[in-house]
């Protein structure tokens, strides 16, 4: 019998790459990030019942693990906003910024 691919295991590796990539994008890496873990665990299920039938394992193993870095950062980065607005506030963001932007001539 001929092994079909696994459902999604193209785009976990996708979404997991993603998710590193936009960390820093207020949420949008936990996103895709969460999105890979649940296709992942529906591929892995559907692997485990029958492996023998599908190939394509190691980009969902690979993209899971991709993703769970991407859910990590993204969740690090979105408690370190929180926290800068909470202290420094939106002003304060702001006169950072120009600060950095005078102090390098931009």
């Amino acid at each position: 019998m001929e092994q079909q691919k696994l459902p999604n295991a193209t785009l976990i590796l996708v979404f997991g790459i993603i998710s590193i990539v936009t960390c820093c994008c207020y949420g949008l890496g936990l996103v895709f990030g969460i999105i890979a873990i649940v296709l992942a665990k529906k591929a892995t299920t559907l692997y485990v019942a029958a492996p023998e039938q599908y190939s394509g394992y190691n980009n969902v193993k690979t993209g899971r693990i991709l993703a769970i870095v991407g859910v990590i950062l993204s969740a690090i980065y979105l408690v370190y906003v929180i926290y800068m607005f909470s202290t420094v506030g939106y002003a304060g963001i702001q006169e950072m910024q120009e600060e950095m932007m005078r102090e390098y001539g931009l």
